[in-house]
């Protein structure tokens, strides 16, 4: 009997611990309101770390060191009994093969947060109704961060997470958020889901699998061949941008890799980096004080 309930045991702890797609880090911080020792903030970090780690986000298994490293980090400006009002600050990265190295894959600041929150309440994802807009927003970033990583080793992989985002957007409309319609501003989620869907946005998931997976994944055998592929995937973006100047995807591309870029290029084997700093300046031009720094 006890061996039984020992397997029995290790079944459904194996089942857990496959169900786990994210390793994620949440904070909530609300120094801003005046009252950031309240119970009510602490609840909800303990709330929300448990539901982005332990929902079961997608049907594919991942092994323990395939789940994803990302953060979110929520700051609360304002609240009113159950209502809240901030910001969420999204980030997460990936390992590079063969290397030590962890290489930024997403970075995105959300300053149109709102939602309705009552401490101990339950937060579960189904991904046919609307919940609220804290579930909407928590659940649309979670599959963000599972299609741009997925991206990142597939050619458009990510595009049933990003679908499923989509549904998310389109559900949570009904709440009357900010931050899920056309009308919410170029840097809304609804904006974010559509570019990464958009055909005239084609090149920057095309680049995101050239630069992680033929690029970054293939410099400990061969570091000229993966900045070669780097620089070529950055010339996708160029045709990107193009046709479409200054996009949201370009600034977010940047706003994770800039730093990351430099490092590259001013580092190891010698590359002729002349038409790629033209490149940089002319796509991210934000970001000229690091391309000077480019040999």
């Amino acid at each position: 009997m006890r061996n039984i309930l020992i397997v029995i045991f290790c079944f459904f702890t194996m089942q857990f611990a496959t169900a786990q797609q994210l390793n994620c880090e949440v904070i909530v911080n609300a120094e801003q309101t005046g009252q950031a020792n309240l119970s009510v903030f602490k609840t909800l970090q303990r709330s929300l770390t448990e539901f982005v780690n332990k929902t079961n986000w997608t049907e594919r298994k991942f092994q323990s060191q395939e789940r994803i490293n990302c953060s979110m980090f929520i700051t609360i400006t304002s609240f009113e009994g159950e209502s809240f009002n901030g910001s969420i600050q999204i980030q997460s990265s990936r390992p590079v093969y063969g290397t030590s190295m962890i290489t930024p894959v997403f970075n995105f600041n959300d300053e149109q947060l709102s939602f309705n929150y009552r401490e101990y309440q339950p937060l579960n994802y189904s991904a046919n109704s609307y919940n609220s807009n804290l579930i909407s927003v928590i659940s649309y970033y979670v599959y963000t961060i599972l299609g741009l990583d997925a991206d990142t080793f597939e050619l458009q992989g990510g595009t049933p997470y990003f679908e499923e985002a989509n549904r998310i957007v389109t559900t949570a409309q009904q709440g009357n958020s900010q931050g899920w319609r056309a009308s919410d501003g170029q840097r809304s989620r609804f904006r974010l889901n559509a570019d990464l869907l958009a055909n005239t946005y084609a090149e920057y998931r095309e680049a995101m699998y050239d630069y992680h997976r033929l690029g970054l994944d293939v410099m400990h055998e061969d570091i000229i061949a993966g900045k070669q592929a780097i620089a070529a995937a950055l010339d996708k973006l160029e045709v990107m941008n193009r046709r479409r100047n200054n996009s949201l995807l370009l600034r977010i591309f940047f706003d994770a890799k800039a730093e990351e870029i430099t490092k590259i290029y001013t580092g190891g084997p010698a590359f002729q980096s002349a038409d790629l700093v033209e490149t940089l300046n002319y796509i991210a031009p934000r970001y000229s004080k690091n391309w000077r720094a480019i040999q």
